[in-house]
């Protein structure tokens, strides 16, 4: 009896060699995994300086005369360490740098760069301080509350840019742009950014999901025509009047002298 359960408790002569292969197995699946995902890091990090370094090449050759060669400034252009790969893609992307000439705000003009060398420059400035990045596709492709950010955009917006975003006149030469053609990624930039004379809507002040519903917003203004006709540049109730007073006005006075004419 005691040698028959003796010999039922013992382990099967196969039961080690299992568990050895299980071993096994667990350990070089555990050491692939981290090996691949190790490569797939030394991968990325060469080709991250690389963008970096040509946006380096980019800014000392395009840049460095205003801005310095470290993006220190100088006296003909500010610092930029620390703004961001933001600010540098709305800048660069619209046209807007390097400028043409000096003047109460940069104009946006065609791009001097192709789309990848644009992210090279940002990339390379924002290695050089933190800053806002370039925001992230679900926040810009015009996916949220339109209506709520019609209101936001006229308690926040509209006293520059006009409630159609048709923009408007400034003091000294300046001006709020029109935001008729502006992409979503450009005026989510803008936002966090502060170009020129806008001021700078952080996520206290605006959130991301605030800042995704008013470029919901702008895109419907730019895909749905006024339902109310001829938007006679969207300027409001002066070019209204001004229409009123002078093509009313001056159709009843020409009705007015052919009536007399037509008396005579």
């Amino acid at each position: 009896m005691n040698r028959s359960k003796r010999r039922t408790g013992r382990r099967h002569p196969l039961a080690t060699v299992a568990l050895l292969a299980l071993g096994l197995v667990f350990t070089g699946g555990a050491y692939a995994a981290i090996s691949s995902g190790t490569a797939a890091q030394a991968e990325a990090k060469p080709t991250s300086q690389e963008t970096i370094e040509e946006g380096k090449k980019l800014f000392q050759a395009n840049c460095a005369t205003c801005h310095g060669l470290e993006a220190q400034g100088t006296a003909n252009g500010p610092g930029l360490i620390g703004v961001g790969a933001a600010a540098v893609d709305f800048q660069v992307g619209t046209g807007r740098m390097p400028m043409q000439m000096q003047g109460p705000q940069a104009q946006q003009k065609p791009p001097q760069f192709t789309d990848e060398q644009v992210k090279q420059l940002a990339y390379y400035v924002a290695s050089l301080g933190p800053g806002p990045d370039i925001p992230a596709d679900h926040l810009v492709n015009g996916g949220g509350d339109a209506a709520n950010g019609a209101e936001l955009f006229r308690i926040n917006c509209a006293m520059c840019h006009n409630v159609a975003g048709a923009g408007g006149a400034l003091t000294e030469g300046k001006f709020a742009p029109p935001l008729t053609n502006v992409s979503g990624v450009h005026a989510y930039e803008a936002m966090v950014t502060g170009p020129q004379n806008m001021p700078v809507f952080n996520d206290l002040n605006i959130s991301p999901e605030d800042k995704r519903d008013i470029i919901t917003y702008l895109k419907y203004v730019q895909d749905n025509r006024s339902p109310g006709g001829f938007e006679l540049g969207s300027l409001g109730p002066v070019a209204e009047g001004l229409f009123i007073w002078i093509f009313g006005l001056g159709a009843i006075v020409a009705v007015t002298i052919w009536i007399t004419a037509k008396s005579n």
